[in-house]
């Protein structure tokens, strides 16, 4: 692991957990709850096998991400995780162009989706994988406004084409389950599970 990995740490008796991912919003997400992170990403496929359920996907994939971090970690923790937006049983990634994300916006305008992030943590102890769902109520929703959206730039790289987290929670009239889980780690359930493997997460007591 190379220094210019580790996030506000020089050495590696200085961090606590490994993140295997180049998310901004999940190392920030860690860093909101006191855990000291190096960021170590890792390049795996990501399609969705034949017949996999969306529940599945974003668990195998967290845990697919953990493992492979892992072997190159060393001896810390490493986190994996992963976020899709599901409507039915449809997975919507990032949008491709301009033209897809519009679609699948529309999609969501006026109508409830859910958010399912897969978190993963691989140790010595072995491999833990939870799965969050969380119901995004969208408000309705017109072209025009998902243009204008696209034109600024944020949903490029955002998993059904929106950041709750930005300009997009414009969209969202309400939401049923964890926040934080929409943006790309749900906090409490990976705080017990930093707990269970001895990784320090700052908490009132």
């Amino acid at each position: 692991m190379s220094p210019d990995t580790l996030n506000g740490s020089s050495t590696a008796d200085e961090i606590d957990l490994v993140l295997a991912s180049g998310s901004p919003r999940r190392r920030e997400l860690l860093q909101q709850i006191g855990v000291r992170i190096a960021v170590q990403p890792v390049d795996l496929c990501e399609d969705v096998l034949p017949g996999e359920r969306p529940a599945a996907y974003v668990a195998r994939l967290a845990k697919e991400k953990a493992e492979a971090g892992f072997a190159l970690s060393g001896d810390k923790p490493v986190l994996g995780s992963d976020t899709s937006v599901v409507l039915g049983d449809l997975i919507l990634g990032k949008p491709e162009s301009e033209a897809h994300a519009v679609e699948m916006l529309m999609q969501l305008s006026g109508r409830n989706h859910e958010v399912m992030t897969g978190v993963a943590i691989a140790s010595d102890q072995g491999t833990e994988v939870r799965v969050v769902t969380t119901v995004v109520h969208f408000k309705e929703l017109t072209p025009e406004q998902c243009r204008r959206y696209w034109a600024c730039g944020e949903p490029q790289d955002k998993a059904g084409a929106y950041g709750i987290q930005g300009l997009g929670a414009v969209f969202v009239d309400r939401i049923e389950g964890s926040y934080s889980s929409v943006v790309g780690l749900p906090l409490a359930e990976t705080a017990e599970m930093l707990n269970a493997v001895g990784v320090p997460v700052w908490q009132l007591t």
